[in-house]
């Protein structure tokens, strides 16, 4: 009886051990995936355009010439890009004047193109980042309802933008006329076909030196820039 046990307890840990190995070797085999990219101490050079991850435009915070870039594909109506949203600005904090992070856009709900005008509306009047952060605390209020009263509920996103506009003591004037003329739907489509083209699919999707993130965590995404820096 005693020797079965043994045997039982052997085959246990053989499972266990296996269980472990396969799991490591299939988050490195993700994490490992590449793309192009022009940024970063340790970017690979390939046949891709490199703009398609970092565009001259696009918003970022942290020194140009960070070692490790983040680069963040984002939906302002995303409630999971909300909710991690903090985990980002802890992240800028403890590696703060290390890593660079830029934004692009992913608008994949019904008031993201309306989001993303009011972010680079603010942008031009200096205010990108407190837009940002407005529209995700405040995304209750204007984002797309779900469930059995969705139908009944209809927001003024024109409105609440104005509201908000005068929250941050934006000029109306100016954020009237860039809805008006759809200023930044090139650059809102151009930052959705570049998603595309690097697989994304979801929001929000980071990508670390041109590493898309496997696993949607804080503890990933630290595991993943502790490893540049060791490359």
């Amino acid at each position: 009886m005693r020797k079965e046990v043994i045997i039982l307890g052997a085959i246990v840990a053989v499972v266990i051990i296996g269980v472990v190995v396969g799991s490591n070797y299939y988050r490195n085999s993700l994490q490992n995936e590449r793309v192009a990219t022009n940024t970063g101490a340790n970017s690979n050079k390939t046949g891709i355009d490199p703009d398609t991850l970092v565009r001259p435009d696009s918003y970022s915070l942290g020194p140009a010439d960070a070692r490790v870039t983040v680069v963040e594909f984002l939906d302002p109506e995303c409630e999971a890009c909300a909710a991690f949203s903090p985990v980002v600005k802890k992240l800028l904090k403890d590696y703060e004047g290390r890593i660079r992070l830029v934004v692009r856009y992913m608008p994949l709900h019904p008031n993201s193109l309306a989001a993303a005008t009011f972010t680079e509306g603010a942008g031009e009047q200096g205010k990108y980042w407190q837009a940002q952060e407005m529209l995700f605390q405040k995304q209750p209020e204007w984002g797309t309802k779900h469930g059995p009263q969705a139908t009944a509920e209809k927001v003024d996103i024109t409105a609440l933008f104005r509201k908000y506009a005068m929250e941050l003591g934006l000029d109306l004037d100016k954020m009237d006329t860039a809805f008006t003329e759809n200023r930044y739907q090139a650059k809102i489509q151009r930052d959705l076909n570049d998603g595309r083209s690097l697989g994304v699919r979801q929001t929000p999707t980071f990508f670390v030196n041109g590493r898309r993130l496997a696993r949607f965590s804080e503890a990933d995404l630290r595991a993943l820039i502790d490893d540049e820096f060791r490359n």
